[in-house]
């Protein structure tokens, strides 16, 4: 038995007729490896000039492979924007801060609809584009491939041997017994066969190109996908203090953020409450101060009249509702403050939220009275105290405020005193936790500085002029949480599995097709041909037909060589 991987090639010149007509039945074997459209300057003649002719170009290369590609290059390139400059949907607040530090370019930012690129014309467009790109490839092909299911092996070239893999041998099994043989083998490693004149055709990996349209079939899933979140998306954030509850409306937010076609009315209805947060660290070692553990004890209600359930949310671990998730973000301490006018009475008594600045949670925030504060000759004014609080003090002597530990061990609160407006009254929105002081005036101390204190839990600050008193009274605990809803999560997770798996099928599985003949020779011997062609040139085309072939030798091994016989006269 012999095996050859190249095939005998004959120049122009010397090409016989027969030759060449033995090319084109070659050529025949081998097409239809690929779905690919072809391409129509080959099947038919040329488009002509005209509407329809340039619609018939532009439609073809839309549709075309190279385009889809750059079309998915553009969209990942127009991404880019959108993670660089602030946009409107996310954070209204960055895109002012952007516009107030970047002024010269506040007006080409805004032609180019930089602030809201994922809903751009140009964005749009080249989604949209991508998106009809690829079902123009798509459909073309797999009612191409469709057909090739439903076909059968080509017969069997006429010269064997001119193919990349090529193997033969004698034998004395009939060719209707080799062939029979050879139909069992091919059916055994799954090849798809068809019995023709004195030749068996196989083919097999019909998968690589169905992997190729799963593949793009899964892309038009994601894009579907990110268009339904992107949308009908919603996602707000809140915080909620110990003992304090939060229900899922709209007003309840301290921020939300949806997609273009979200209703407020599809927020599910479900309300809890914060019974206790626990956060414990590493005490001791080289890791002092990291996080160890994260756990809100809420009490979770399922609708308007939902049963009243204890639940547990942590870091990863949401409290998942009606397809919404409520994700434990970050926690916090807030100091219990109370304001007395000079009077003795209590005005303000509350537990003020604070922001952690590191990791230690160094904190700071703002106090502010709105109403109810006269000072000693009655007139009418509002309170503000700049707040830095440390649950672990270690600034002492150092004239700073800074903690050393996340945990409460030596809490310690610093504030600085103003009166006047805090413009709460001017309809324009502020940010609660710092203060406006454009309309106040600082208090000062004997020294003529501003006046400022350091208090720890129970201590009490004495506000200059006999303006009243400012109290410490306790920490109590926060934490925010996030309630998000993706609709399209679920779809583009699949489409993702999809695509991997498509692409895995494409890459790794070789459309490739065996043809065994047995006619029989001159002598009367049987002669055994196999030849193998693939859509790609691959190293494992000739060791899989090397394989079938040592298979299909066991049923029909090779014939002895023919003993010549020697004349009587040269007998000893």
């Amino acid at each position: 038995m012999s095996t050859t991987d190249k095939a005998t090639t004959e120049t122009p010149d010397e090409a016989s007729p027969a030759s060449a007509a033995a090319d084109s039945a070659d050529a025949a074997a081998g097409a239809q490896l690929s779905t690919a459209p072809l391409d129509d300057s080959l099947t038919g003649p040329a488009v002509g000039i005209g509407v329809i002719g340039w619609a018939r170009w532009f439609w073809r290369q839309l549709t075309s492979m190279r385009v889809a590609l750059i079309l998915l290059f553009l969209l990942s390139l127009g991404a880019i924007p959108g993670s660089l400059v602030p946009q409107n949907n996310v954070d209204a607040l960055k895109v002012v801060d952007w516009k107030r530090e970047h002024s010269s370019w506040v007006g080409v930012a805004e032609k180019l609809q930089l602030f809201d690129v994922y809903s751009s014309v140009w964005f749009s467009a080249i989604y949209l584009l991508l998106f009809i790109s690829l079902i123009g490839c798509i459909v073309p092909r797999s009612w191409q491939f469709v057909g090739q299911l439903r076909g059968r092996p080509p017969a069997a070239p006429r010269r064997l041997d001119r193919l990349p893999a090529h193997t033969t041998w004698r034998t004395g099994k009939t060719p209707d017994e080799v062939l029979a043989h050879a139909r069992t083998v091919l059916r055994g490693s799954r090849f798809r066969t068809e019995v023709g004149e004195g030749h068996v055709a196989a083919e097999k990996g019909y998968l690589r190109e169905a992997g190729n349209l799963i593949f793009h079939v899964a892309l038009i899933v994601m894009l579907v996908a990110f268009a339904w979140g992107q949308y009908f998306k919603s996602e707000g954030g809140k915080l909620v203090l110990r003992g304090t509850g939060f229900s899922n409306t709209l007003t309840q937010y301290d921020d939300f953020k949806s997609g273009t076609l979200f209703d407020p009315d599809d927020l599910p209805p479900f309300s809890f409450t914060l019974d206790r947060f626990d956060a414990t660290y590493e005490m001791t070692g080289p890791q002092r101060g990291t996080p160890r553990d994260f756990k809100a004890y809420v009490t979770f209600s399922d609708g308007a009249h939902g049963t009243p359930q204890k639940r547990e949310i942590q870091v990863n671990k949401p409290l998942e509702v009606d397809g919404s998730k409520v994700y434990l973000l970050g926690h916090g301490y807030a100091p219990i403050v109370s304001v007395t006018d000079p009077t003795g009475k209590v005005i303000f008594k509350d537990a003020v939220p604070v922001l952690p600045q590191d990791a230690n949670l160094t904190s700071t925030g703002a106090v502010k009275v709105t109403d109810g504060y006269k000072d000693k000759d009655g007139k009418k004014e509002q309170l503000g105290f700049n707040a830095v609080f440390v649950p672990s003090f270690a600034g002492e002597g150092m004239g700073t405020m800074f903690s050393q530990f996340p945990a409460l061990l030596n809490p310690q609160l610093m504030l600085n005193a103003w009166h006047g407006s805090l413009g709460v009254d001017s309809g324009l929105p502020q940010n609660v936790y710092r203060l406006t002081t454009t309309k106040m005036e600082p208090f000062k101390d004997e020294s003529g500085q501003q006046f400022k204190q350091k208090l720890a839990p129970g201590d009490t600050m004495t506000l200059p002029n006999g303006a009243g008193t400012v109290k410490f009274e306790g920490i109590e605990r926060w934490a925010t949480f996030s309630v998000t809803h993706q609709p399209g999560s679920g779809l583009a997770l699949a489409g993702a599995i999809a695509a991997i798996a498509g692409l895995a099928g494409s890459l790794f599985i070789q459309r490739r097709r065996i043809w065994v003949r047995a006619v029989t020779g001159k002598d009367g011997v049987t002669v055994v041909e196999m030849a193998g062609l693939g859509r790609s040139e691959s190293t494992k085309l000739p060791q899989e037909l090397a394989e079938l072939a040592a298979q299909l030798h066991q049923q029909a091994p090779t014939a002895p060589d023919p003993v010549e016989e020697t004349p009587e006269g040269e007998r000893g």
